[in-house]
């Protein structure tokens, strides 16, 4: 069946650079908006950021826009989120997710029908 899978997580300081991989099974990768979510400590999950079937349109929050880059290769079926100019507030556990359902840049948590189980991204001051 589906599975999402995070990697690349870890402790980084304030200002650096972090890649996060999400790799995808059970699934037509390329027939699914994908997307990053994060969710911090007492705080609801937050949209990230999303990326179009084959990788032509993409969304991101405003938080992240100018500093975080997603993108996907449909053929290895694996999602990255570039990461730069991290910021201590970016810390969080940072999940994939995949809407098997729309062809919009979704960004409300409960359109995603697949979630991966996370990966820890602290950025120390």
């Amino acid at each position: 069946q589906v599975q999402l899978v995070e990697s690349g997580g870890g402790l980084v300081q304030a200002g650096g650079s972090l890649r996060v991989s999400c790799a995808a099974s059970g699934l037509t990768f390329s027939m699914y908006t994908m997307a990053w979510f994060r969710q911090a400590p007492g705080k609801e999950r937050e949209f990230v950021a999303a990326i179009s079937w084959s990788g032509g349109s993409t969304g991101y929050s405003d938080s992240v826009k100018g500093r975080f880059t997603i993108s996907r290769d449909n053929t290895r079926k694996i999602l990255y989120l570039q990461m730069n100019g991290l910021k201590p507030e970016d810390t969080a556990v940072y999940y994939c997710a995949a809407d098997g359902s729309s062809t919009l840049l979704n960004r409300r948590a409960y359109e995603y029908d697949y979630w991966g189980q996370g990966t820890q991204v602290t950025v120390s001051s």
